[in-house]
Formats: C-alpha cells, structure tokens, sequence
C-alpha cells in the first residue's frame, strides 16, 4: 500500500516539483481551460449568451447583411478558414511528423500524430453531444454539415497548431525557436477562429469555446511530451 501510495501521489509531486514554474503554471491552465470551457458551455445551453452573438455577428455585416470588407475580404477570409478544415490540419500534421522523423526524433513524431488524432475525436465528440444549431440570423458564406457548438475549425487549429507549436518548442532549446512556434500557432488558429464569425457559419461563443477547448489540449499535449521526455521515451530537444 505504501508504495502504491508513492506511485500515485508522491511520484508526481517531486515530479512537479522539480521543475520551474512553467510546469505549475501548465497544470494550472488545464484546470482553468476545463473550468472556462463547462462555464460557457452552460451560458450557452442556457441561453444567456445568445443577445451578445447575435450583436456580434451582426456587427461584422452591413444593413443588407452581407460582410463588411466587400468581396475581396470575404475571399481572403475563406482562404483563413480553409487552414482550420480537417484535410489541412492532416497535411500539415503528416508533413510535420515526417520533418520529426527526418531529424531523428521518432517518438515525438508518433506522439504528435496520437494528440492531433485524438483532439480531433474529441472535438467530433463534443459537437455531438451539444448539438447546437448553426447561426440563422445570417447568410452562410461557407458550406457547413455538422452542429454548431464548439466551433470545430477553431478547437482542430487552436488542438493541431498549439500542439505543434508547443511540441516543436519541446525539441529545441533556442528561445527564438520556441517564440517563433508558438506565435506562428497562435496567430493561425486567431485567424481561422474569426473568419468563422466573419463568414457567419458560427456564433461567437463557438469560436471562444473551441479556442478554450483546443487550447487545453495543447497544453496537456505539452505537459505530456515533457513527461515522456524526462523519462527518455521522447527524444530530448535539441
């Protein structure tokens, strides 16, 4: 009992422990992505949100409610969207997992593909399960088949970028690598979450519960990478 007790409390405490505030401050991020994630989740089933999405979407369309910025922005924005839909993120995914392999680093490689794999089932699992309807109050200026809540282009990008960013960070020590990944992610997945909005195909709440939802995923996906690589299941970065 004594040494279950060990395995199961005090492993990971010195585990924690040992390490600098990055890692606390992780953990902590997890528990208050899950917490921000249920807290909207609930505002939505509710209804209470549904004045201030209404605004907002209507705020990005002039009187006749087609999208303000004209045609041309309309474009662009359906050329930021297409980098949260599935074939992209798989593509860029394998292409990422292939450049892992050609540097020698395997594991991390079958790793990346295991947590962009299962955030995507993850992602399938909560729109079903909260089955929300697709904004009506405006045209849709992208094609759309499934529910609405969370926003699965924002949650895949935010999951996939996120989580390549911070892996790619795990393998390199220079600091300019690790801001560049992470900022590169950050970026895309801001860009895919509000051409969502902008194109009409999802509320705001959508795009802020998917971005909240992916986000922990990156993180845990962090948080597990570093694991593994202190005991040197994962190659080590460079």
């Amino acid at each position: 009992m004594t040494r279950l007790l060990r395995a199961v409390f005090l492993r990971p405490l010195n585990w924690i422990g040992s390490h600098e505030l990055g890692v606390l401050l992780a953990f902590a991020g997890v528990g208050a992505g899950v917490l921000a994630f249920v807290l909207i989740a609930s505002e939505v089933s509710g209804g209470e949100t549904l004045a201030l999405d209404k605004k907002i979407l209507l705020d990005l369309r002039r009187p006749d409610l087609t999208p303000k910025g004209g045609e041309k922005v309309e474009e662009v924005m359906r050329d930021f969207t297409a980098l949260g839909g599935t074939a992209v993120l798989t593509l860029v995914t394998l292409s990422t997992a292939g450049f892992l392999m050609l540097s020698d680093k395997k594991h991390m490689a079958l790793f990346l593909f295991l947590s962009v794999a299962g955030g995507m089932l993850a992602s399938m699992g909560l729109k079903d399960f909260y089955d929300r309807p697709r904004p009506h109050i405006v045209p849709h200026e992208d094609y759309v088949m499934t529910s609405s809540f969370p926003s699965g282009h924002s949650m895949l990008s935010a999951l996939t970028y996120l989580t390549l960013g911070a892996l790619l960070a795990r393998s390199y020590n220079r600091k300019r690598l690790k801001a560049y990944f992470l900022s590169l992610a950050a970026l895309l997945t801001g860009l895919v979450g509000f051409s969502r909005m902008y194109l009409g195909v999802h509320w705001p709440t959508d795009v802020l519960a998917g971005w909240t939802a992916g986000a922990t995923w990156a993180t845990l996906c962090w948080l597990g990478a570093r694991w593994l690589q202190n005991r040197r299941q994962v190659e080590p970065p460079e």
